[in-house]
């Protein structure tokens, strides 16, 4: 069996990869290694992939690669490639994210009418939520996407939708919440505060820290993907969440007891785009995929510890 991994060196991507490679996959991992954050950390990620002889890595931009020739033999579509970042979506940065994030999904879903595919994942976003006012969000939920990532990735799932509808594209969508563990990039919270604590350096938080997240560990959502492409349901939306939410004042003291010191904290006001809380129900996934995760907010934080001091040592 043969997977196309888009988004193969980034955080999820690496780690899907490296499951699927245990599981005996052959895997096509494409990622262009765009400049968000640093390349050599990408790099990094991957290193343990390109030593395997099942798995390919293509560093082109999806806008650009003969789709057609790429996904000839595929069996399995993971999408997850896409720009991110709440607060850098704002202004003429945008262009990139209809570019990387809704034409790109555009060129891969035309490609793979041409495919014999069996299923295509796409790696959706809570922030399709945005400032949804009833919590926890169920799939059926109203969208408020508050932020231009936020719609860019909406967008991105609505053209799974429609080509499922107008083509029958085995697709489905998962919509992860607050993704975090080994590999995090280093614009996320956990990453700045880990680095930080490392480092002797304070830490920033925007706003009061009375707002909430639902904190998903890294091989939990990975489970989720597994469990989508064994069981999932197409045309269908599933929530991948912790299952739980958290105020960001409350995992200051968990962060000060990974790193076993005492942290100094700058306040500062909340940033355009940011939702004050995000919480998943989960009830769909535990039906259909039998999704259920595992990892404790701080049992994943010390291993995201551990993998940080290694990255910066």
């Amino acid at each position: 069996m043969i997977a196309v991994v888009t988004g193969a060196a980034g955080f999820i991507g690496s780690h899907l990869c490296q499951r699927l490679l245990k599981k005996n996959w052959e895997v096509v991992g494409i990622d262009c290694l765009t400049d968000f954050y640093p390349r050599w950390i990408k790099e990094k990620n991957i290193s343990s992939l390109l030593k395997e002889n099942n798995f390919k890595l293509l560093t082109t931009d999806l806008n650009q690669l003969d789709l057609k020739k790429t996904l000839k033999s595929t069996d399995i579509i993971f999408h997850l490639a896409a720009q991110a970042g709440v607060r850098s979506s704002w202004g003429q940065n945008f262009t990139i994210y209809t570019e990387n994030n809704i034409e790109a999904t555009q060129k891969l879903l035309e490609a793979t009418k041409e495919a014999a595919v069996k299923k295509f994942i796409f790696a959706s976003s809570s922030s399709v939520y945005g400032f949804c006012p009833h919590l926890p969000v169920t799939e059926d939920s109203p969208l408020y996407p508050y932020s231009p990532y936020g719609v860019s990735k909406l967008a991105a799932e609505k053209l799974c939708s429609l080509y499922y509808t107008n083509y029958g594209i085995p697709a489905l969508s998962l919509r992860l919440f607050t993704v975090y563990g080994p590999r995090q990039r280093p614009d996320m919270a956990f990453h700045k505060f880990l680095k930080a604590g490392a480092k002797n350096n304070q830490i920033t938080v925007f706003g009061d820290g009375q707002q909430t997240r639902d904190f998903t560990y890294v091989t939990d959502v990975i489970d989720g993907f597994m469990a989508a492409l064994e069981k999932g349901k197409i045309g269908e939306i599933y929530n991948i969440g912790g299952g739980q939410r958290i105020k960001l004042v409350d995992t200051l003291p968990l962060i000060e007891k990974t790193c076993q010191k005492k942290i100094k904290i700058s306040w500062q006001k909340v940033q355009k785009g940011d939702v004050p809380h995000t919480w998943a129900a989960i009830d769909k996934a535990r039906r259909d995929l039998n999704y259920s995760p595992q990892v404790s907010l701080l049992d994943g934080l010390k291993e995201e510890w551990i993998w940080l001091q290694k990255l910066y040592q």
